[in-house]
């Protein structure tokens, strides 16, 4: 199989237009198919509707099988209309049954039954077992293409078992063991069955100590599972430990990406709205809520420096550093944000606990408030020639990015004790909050010290 550098993709790809604009079934077929299946799939991606009725034609249902579950969900959804009735139930047939529930998840229920009852039995039936969990759980990304064997198999039995199923199985690095009830009992590695003698039992060389999933698990702890123990997979199995499918790492890197693509949508409040594919519309519409709600806190900030009125008419001067102060306590904030919920997300936060974190960003806000206070303590004598007005300014924003550092990494950890996701303390919020508090503490220092001015 050819794995094509960027170098070589475009050139390659005019050949197969070449190919395909010759009719030239017999060579497409024998060059396309050596390709790297997500080769191919760039290649079909950049065809137009002409050409990719040609493909079509040239690579058989099973084949085109590969290419289809590369593809994103919504240009599926585009090929799924270009494809013939019986074309289209070969090549769901030859799916594997987890990629299939993803696509039939998306569209609408009246289409999915009609894919369903144009495909096997078997193959229809494993596929609405995956969509019959619900969303997010182990059970709803698993596939049902895994290798299960006896204990009381050989090694050679397993190979040769291998051979006629292994084709058919999403991997085979390991091999689960089932009881007559298809209770998980053990698992074995590819090495260890080749490596051992041909007449050995598996129960003789298989590993008893089997960590698996439970079929209800969320995906973001199926992920954690995987990465704790760099799995290559996982088994899946109900309440009763029979075994129902397995999780590959494959499904964990689109977890992953899930997660943080949601977890980024959530500090940034535009959460469902991270899809570049989204009309401007429906962008706005899933933005709108949190900019409304942070246009009120607005208002509050607006408030606070209007209390402050009479100090400001005393001072103008002050007026200058009010941006500073803000940014300076949003951009603390948001960044103590990011440490704790990427904390979280990777468990490394459990370690230290909450007070051992509100220490850390308390030390880490202080040092951060002393360098900034001195820099502009210098600064402030040399362009604005008052002393007292760099004394106001310094030790306001060492007081404002003390506390903005706490704000920042304690409000997930509270929303993570409250079993909410802590991406939603997200960084506007943050940011606003942080704003009206160092406001808060610049002006009342100010108000106490305005008969130094």
């Amino acid at each position: 199989m050819v794995r094509l550098t960027e170098h070589d993709r475009e050139e390659y790809m005019n050949y197969i237009l070449e190919l395909l604009k010759d009719n030239n079934e017999k060579k497409f077929h024998e060059d396309f198919m050596d390709l790297h299946a997500t080769d191919r799939m760039e290649i079909f991606q950049s065809l137009d509707k002409e050409s990719r009725q040609l493909v079509y034609k040239f690579v058989t249902a099973a084949e085109f099988a590969e290419i289809f579950q590369e593809l994103e969900i919504d240009t599926q959804k585009e090929i799924a209309l270009e494809l013939e009735e019986d074309y289209a139930a070969e090549m769901f047939n030859n799916m594997y049954a987890d990629d299939v529930a993803d696509f039939l998840g998306e569209i609408k229920d009246t289409e999915a039954k009609e894919i369903l009852s144009s495909m096997d039995k078997e193959d229809a039936d494993d596929v609405k077992e995956l969509l019959s969990y619900p969303p997010e759980t182990a059970g709803a990304i698993m596939t049902k293409e895994y290798i299960a064997i006896r204990a009381t198999n050989t090694a050679a039995d397993v190979i040769t078992m291998l051979r006629q199923e292994g084709p058919e199985a999403e991997t085979i690095y390991y091999l689960y063991v089932v009881d007559t009830k298809d209770k998980l009992v053990g698992v074995v590695s590819l090495r260890d069955l080749i490596i051992a003698q041909s007449t050995e039992l598996v129960e003789n060389i298989m590993s008893s100590r089997v960590v698996s999933i439970e079929a209800n698990m969320d995906q973001e702890d199926v992920a954690k599972l995987i990465k704790k123990y760099d799995f290559l997979a996982a088994p899946v199995v109900t309440s009763t430990n029979e075994l129902i499918g397995i999780v590959t790492v494959d499904d964990v890197m689109d977890v992953l990406e899930e997660e943080a693509t949601e977890d980024l949508g959530e500090i940034s409040a535009v959460r469902g709205a991270t899809d570049v594919n989204a009309s401007a519309f429906t962008s706005a519409k899933k933005r709108s809520p949190w900019i409304i709600l942070l246009m009120f806190f607005g208002l509050i900030t607006a408030g606070v420096i209007g209390t402050f009125e009479e100090t400001l008419e005393e001072i103008v001067l002050l007026a200058v550093f009010i941006p500073l102060i803000m940014d300076s306590a949003g951009n603390t904030g948001t960044q103590a944000l990011a440490v704790a919920v990427r904390g979280l997300a990777t468990g490394s936060l459990e370690k230290i606990g909450l007070w051992g974190t509100v220490k850390r960003e308390l030390g880490t806000g202080i040092y951060l408030g002393i360098i900034c206070a001195v820099v502009l303590m210098i600064l402030i004598p040399f362009i604005y020639g008052s002393y007292i007005l760099a004394f106001v300014v310094g030790i306001s924003l060492f007081f404002t990015l003390s506390i903005s550092t706490i704000i920042g990494a304690t409000v997930p950890l509270i929303i993570n004790k409250l079993k909410l996701d802590p991406a939603i303390a997200s960084g506007p919020f943050i940011t606003t909050v942080n704003d009206i508090l160092g406001l808060v503490i610049y002006f009342s220092i100010a108000t106490s010290l305005l008969h130094y001015f």
